[in-house]
């Protein structure tokens, strides 16, 4: 699997995770772009089959760098929904839900947020997870619990309100 392969197969997990964690577009985009340009700086052949946990890795690490950079996240209205919608009325209710609970996940402490996101969203792997974040595995059980009870309670408590 060359470069160009490993673009081809990862690119829009990758744009998916950082648009979830940048919320906005353009930056998820030049994110991606900057992954893969320090993917072809360091990657070497042997590296190739254990590609989309590093991939995460240095995504995260890009996309740290760049908050730290700019010192704020513009959060902006757009959410990316890819899924194809028969009504109008149906896509209205799969973006209102679908950005409630990003807002829920946003609302989290960072390590768990980032947790979530990786493991339920991504569907990697703990110890996939754990090396990116730079976590112990249990620290990162942990992270990854209390995110979803807070998830899960802030569901409950939103029906509760709409209901």
């Amino acid at each position: 699997m060359d470069l160009d392969e490993v673009f081809q197969a990862y690119v829009n997990d990758l744009y998916r995770y950082l648009f979830s964690l940048s919320k906005n577009h353009h930056t998820a985009e030049d994110l991606v772009q900057e992954t893969f340009y320090r993917a072809y700086l360091q990657l070497s052949e042997d590296d190739i089959q254990t590609i989309k946990p590093w991939l995460f890795k240095v995504a995260y690490h890009a996309f740290i760098d760049f908050t730290r950079k700019h010192s704020r996240v513009v959060i902006t209205d757009e959410v990316h929904n890819q899924i194809s919608i028969k009504t109008p009325e149906s896509y209205l209710l799969e973006k209102e839900g679908f950005t409630a609970l990003m807002n829920d996940i946003h609302s989290l402490k960072e390590t768990e947020m980032h947790a979530l996101v990786l493991c339920d969203l991504h569907q990697l792997s703990l110890k996939e997870a754990a090396d990116i974040l730079q976590l112990n595995i249990n620290t990162l059980k942990s992270h990854l619990s209390r995110g979803r009870k807070k998830v899960v309670e802030r569901v409950k408590e939103r029906k509760r309100y709409d209901g």
